[in-house]
């Protein structure tokens, strides 16, 4: 029981829960936009090449989306007080042993593989099984904001950072992000209950008459590392499956890994300051803040395919147009707000999506697969785009191609929608 949760009155308690969990995803958010920020100051420090680099950061952004399904299914067995534990800490902990790296795989194992693990336990799909056990009413609007927190993690994180690192100096910046991350663990611990039973409340908007749900029995870890694979395999029979887990895929590709990895540079090879890009994507965090926000309030009352068709169109036209523009302070702004209004947009549609078509017991595993998806792509674009940086001297093809990417995952949601599939329990 978190100690300080039984104070709180009924209500109380289930803001306290959405507020540490916006929170500790905004700081894994910080933690993944940072190789963004480190990626020159390293390249001056250790000469190293842009591609090794950015390879470091697209393995993070891998294992971010690969340890979904399992922390979602630890969630489920071991409670979702501790999986954020112990993301949290592992997180300081490899920011923290990051300080003494002197090779580029010590990037890789601390930033890439710890850095990775340790955020993905506390990430997108931590967000939806809060909502899902919190939650029984206005869950888009709720799966919006805790979406909309990786966006503020570049709104709150990214100026700051940048700042610390003006003079080239990548150690400020590192230990920015290993304080943070340990500053939450006491938030977690004492503010956080498993359940809203353990605090005598029930979940947001349900009846006071309403069953109670039946609470998982808890199994071995081998049990819980098994649990992901059966969901996935009732799954994968399913086309709208196929449908998000592909269209994720050019979400990350189009956002994090892109966009959240590569922009500081290439605003760099235009000739703007790194401050200076740093608060183009914080702009566009304060509008995705909106901009999420507003979509989960839409996704509880409008087809999710709809809106999704529509976000990834605008945001494929956005990247496109992105490179031929005259990179003036007026136009960046511009594209800043258009772009930043969709960054995470995609997030509760996509949630609302999976929980109709396989239910609240396979939905929070089977989006952490979906979220698979999103960070294969992202790290495609984030070791891609590096690549393409260096043996064109041009971002532009990159922003281009993704653009193109966009345009085409919108495409894929004309197709009719189906009836729902009855999956077998096993």
């Amino acid at each position: 029981m978190a100690p300080l949760a039984r104070f709180l009155p009924p209500r109380g308690v289930a803001i306290a829960v959405v507020a540490v969990t916006f929170l500790a995803l905004l700081i894994s958010a910080g933690l993944r936009a940072t190789p963004g920020v480190l990626l020159v100051p390293l390249e001056l420090n250790f000469g190293w090449g842009r591609a090794s680099i950015s390879f470091a950061a697209a393995i993070g952004i891998l294992l971010y989306g690969l340890v979904g399904p399992f922390a979602a299914a630890f969630m489920q067995n071991f409670g979702i007080r501790r999986t954020m534990l112990g993301g949290l800490a592992l997180m300081s902990a490899s920011s923290f042993a990051s300080l003494w790296m002197t090779q580029s795989w010590h990037y890789l194992l601390t930033w890439g593989v710890m850095g990775g693990l340790g955020s993905g336990a506390v990430a997108m799909v931590l967000g939806s099984a809060v909502v899902n056990r919190w939650f029984a009413a206005r869950q888009g609007l709720m799966m919006g904001l805790l979406a909309a927190s990786t966006a503020t993690g570049a709104l709150v994180f990214l100026p700051f950072l940048a700042w610390l690192s003006r003079y080239g100096a990548w150690q400020p910046v590192v230990i920015a992000v290993c304080v943070a991350s340990a500053a939450l663990l006491p938030l977690v611990a004492l503010l956080v209950p498993e359940r809203p039973s353990d605090a005598g409340t029930r979940r947001f908007g349900e009846a006071p008459d309403a069953p109670d749900p039946l609470v998982p029995p808890r199994t071995s870890i081998a049990a819980a590392m098994a649990l992901p694979f059966s969901a996935l395999r009732r799954a994968v029979r399913v086309p709208v499956f196929w449908l998000l887990f592909g269209t994720f895929f050019v979400c990350g590709l189009t956002t994090n890994g892109l966009v959240g990895t590569h922009m500081i540079a290439y605003c760099g090879d235009m000739g703007i300051a790194p401050v200076a890009a740093a608060g183009l994507l914080s702009t566009m965090g304060l509008f995705d803040l909106f901009g999420t926000t507003a979509s989960g309030w839409l996704t509880d009352r409008y087809d999710p395919r709809k809106l999704l068709m529509v976000y990834y169109g605008l945001r494929g036209l956005s990247l496109i147009a992105l490179p031929f523009q005259d990179w003036s302070t007026a136009s960046l702004a511009v594209f800043a707000i258009f772009y930043g209004l969709d960054w995470i947009a995609t997030v509760p549609p996509t949630v609302k999506l999976a929980n109709q078509q396989f239910g609240e017991r396979d939905a929070p595993i089977l989006f952490g697969w979906i979220l698979v998806g999103h960070q294969i792509g992202g790290a495609v674009a984030a070791f891609g785009a590096g690549v393409i940086r260096e043996e064109y001297g041009s971002y532009t093809p990159a922003f281009v191609l993704a653009g193109c990417f966009g345009i085409l995952a919108s495409l894929a949601f004309l197709a009719p929608a189906g009836r729902k599939p009855q999956l077998s329990p096993a």
